[in-house]
């Protein structure tokens, strides 16, 4: 178990950041977000000058008196088919900065301008309220794997920054045959993650069979490929009465890697951040269990433990630190941020006093 895996796991570990940290590109701007961000944002096409456009329609800011622009160039990350010029159809071209020059975001029909509007009118990921976020979802989740490719393309990276208490809210709007459909293709294996977690949202008990049939083949194998997923999914669909399965197949069993066992505290913690269908304390509860059988990892689970309030557990931290028990480093910074954060006077002074150098063997 290396150190950058623990220092991985315990940032993936954390209820601070917003986003659901099982999927794919979560903590990355999206393009919704570089929407937002951006000062201008027009549906362009090519003009006979190759430098310039004409504005076809404005998204957001104010028209230019020309009705052209100059530039154009795609700067926003990696390259796709949605950032490709399609034959008839508008560019969106965002500016962001006081410099004349328009970044490419894609092609996308002109028909989707209204709705392009109303997620530049949103806020920043960082600005917006519980309220905002439903909303937010319920403006993409229609456009999921949408024909134009940059529609879908922008509901996907949007949704998938969603936390995952805004995502249920979904549900209603979910079409789970599609979502099946969705997750046998072999085109959209890299968006497996948030699919399998809509799964647990939108499915059913036959869905359920299904996953304890591919989560049984992975606990054979130790493969801890979109595990984390499949177990929040697995707890969406089956409920509390499923916790003691996890603790026993991932929390307990010493054969576990280390893969394994972050994918499991991660499905367990975009839970307790939800606090719907596992109760908050019914983690902490599976936490505490981790928080014995795995002793010199016990920090891995401090941050989320600080941020919901938790302090019963500070005892144990100090009767921890204090004893033979050598702690992994990430792991005592974490113990060490939490028992400063207690109101405790007893658990303060001794992370104080204690800080987070490494300890010592003895």
């Amino acid at each position: 178990m290396t150190r950058r895996l623990l220092a991985a796991a315990l940032a993936c570990v954390s209820a601070a950041a917003s986003a659901c940290p099982l999927c794919l590109g979560a903590g990355q701007q999206t393009k919704v977000q570089q929407l937002v961000a951006a000062r201008q944002a027009v549906l362009a096409v090519p003009t006979a000058d190759a430098s310039r456009f004409r504005i076809i329609e404005v998204i957001k800011g104010e028209r230019p008196s020309s009705g052209t622009i100059e530039g154009g160039h795609p700067r926003f990350g990696p390259p796709s088919d949605a950032a490709a010029p399609k034959r008839g159809k508008p560019l969106l071209l965002l500016r962001d900065d006081p410099l004349p020059t328009w970044a490419i975001v894609g092609a996308i029909g002109a028909d989707h301008s209204s709705w392009l509007r109303k997620l530049a009118a949103g806020k920043r990921t960082a600005e917006m309220s519980a309220e905002e976020w439903r909303a937010r979802v319920a403006l993409v989740v229609p456009y999921l794997e949408d024909r134009e490719p940059l529609a879908a393309e922008i509901a996907y990276g949007e949704l998938a920054a969603a936390p995952y208490v805004a995502m249920r809210t979904a549900k209603p709007r979910l079409d789970a045959p599609a979502i099946r459909g969705w997750l046998t293709d072999p085109k959209l294996a890299a968006r497996q993650p948030l699919y399998l977690l809509l799964l647990g949202v939108a499915g059913n008990a036959q869905d359920a069979a299904a996953l304890e049939q591919r989560l049984e083949a992975a606990w054979k194998s130790g493969d801890a490929t979109n595990l984390g997923s499949m177990l929040a999914a697995d707890l969406e669909l089956r409920g509390a009465a499923r916790m003691a399965w996890v603790e026993a197949r991932y929390l307990r069993d010493r054969a576990r890697s280390a893969p394994e066992i972050r994918a499991a505290l991660l499905a367990l913690s975009v839970h307790g951040n939800a606090n719907g269908v596992i109760p908050r304390v019914r983690v902490i509860q599976s936490y505490r269990v981790f928080m014995k059988e795995h002793q010199e990892i016990a920090g891995y689970v401090a941050q989320d433990l600080a941020a919901w309030q938790y302090w019963d557990a500070a005892p144990e931290y100090v009767a921890l630190m204090k004893s033979n028990v050598p702690q992994q480093y990430p792991s005592r910074v974490a113990i060490v941020a939490y028992l400063r954060q207690s109101p405790s006077a007893e658990a303060r002074d001794f992370a104080q006093q204690t800080g987070a150098e490494p300890a010592r063997r003895r």
